[in-house]
């Protein structure tokens, strides 16, 4: 395909050329394309690159393992890594060059990639007609989710309270961190119970996910490492959580936990008089 058309900022423009002579050259590759901002259309500045290549069933393997050897092609890296993730390299080049790559074999493509693309090559057809769906959890996989969010907040407020109660100011600071990624996670699960970067990734884009006025009352809880006023943002989230936690555990069917609540609150209450 054309690379003009996408618009690539000029580092990129050099990068991707140089990737898809590679995928070219290379008899085991017979398919490559880009997905991400580029493909959607909404990529600025700051937009990493999103590739995928897909190798015949027989080279995958080999192809797979010797992946640092063909990104080696495509210029000098800074950094390589999967983070656990089979199928797909994170890369970061000395010449500021960033994304992800995603490896896949003729017969194996689903997994690789969802929402929109853009053909870069395609040597043997596969990509003809092929769909990646946007994936989304399942209801019931979000319920658990919300479930686990709702329970645990409180089980993170136990470590704020015996965290500060002995002093340990850094330690309850994290944990309000914590406690406030509750709340965030919370908030986007109420605009979009079937968000998938809800969790472990809930800053993730998150002026994207939902307004920012949503989450006004958690600037208070950015708080200084100071006691009282630590005290006081542990208040706020509490307020903010149960908003939050009272209307999505009724709307979607799932016991509050209104038992562990009090308990907790008992301790927090006890800890003010401290």
């Amino acid at each position: 395909m054309d690379l003009q058309a996408l618009q690539l900022s000029a580092k990129h423009q050099i990068f991707m050329n140089r990737f898809v002579a590679a995928c070219q050259a290379d008899q085991r590759v017979i398919a490559a394309f880009l997905g991400g901002s580029y493909a959607k259309g909404t990529a600025d500045a700051y937009s990493d690159l999103d590739l995928s290549l897909i190798t015949t069933d027989a080279a995958y393997e080999a192809f797979f393992a010797d992946r640092a050897a063909f990104l080696g092609q495509l210029g000098a890296p800074a950094f390589l890594e999967d983070f656990g993730r089979p199928k797909t390299v994170f890369f970061i080049f000395t010449d500021d060059t960033e994304g992800e790559l995603w490896f896949g074999s003729a017969s194996r493509v689903d997994h690789i990639h969802s929402g929109p693309y853009r053909v870069l090559l395609d040597k043997k057809g596969v990509l003809t007609g092929a769909v990646f769906p946007e994936r989304e959890p399942t209801q019931a996989e979000q319920i658990e989710l919300l479930r686990r969010q709702v329970v645990w907040f409180w089980h993170d407020l136990s470590h704020f309270i015996t965290a500060i109660g002995r002093g340990q100011l850094c330690w309850a600071h994290g944990q309000l961190e914590a406690l406030r990624l509750y709340c965030i996670n919370l908030a986007r699960l109420r605009q979009n119970f079937l968000d998938g970067d809800v969790g472990s990734e809930g800053y993730w884009k998150l002026e994207q996910a939902l307004p920012t006025a949503q989450l006004s009352p958690l600037q208070a809880t950015y708080s200084p490492l100071e006691r009282g006023a630590m005290l006081q943002a542990v208040l706020t989230l509490v307020q903010f959580y149960q908003e939050q936690a009272l209307l999505l555990t009724r709307t979607h069917g799932i016991a509050y936990p209104a038992v562990l609540e009090r308990v907790m609150l008992d301790r927090l209450d006890r800890l003010k008089t401290v």
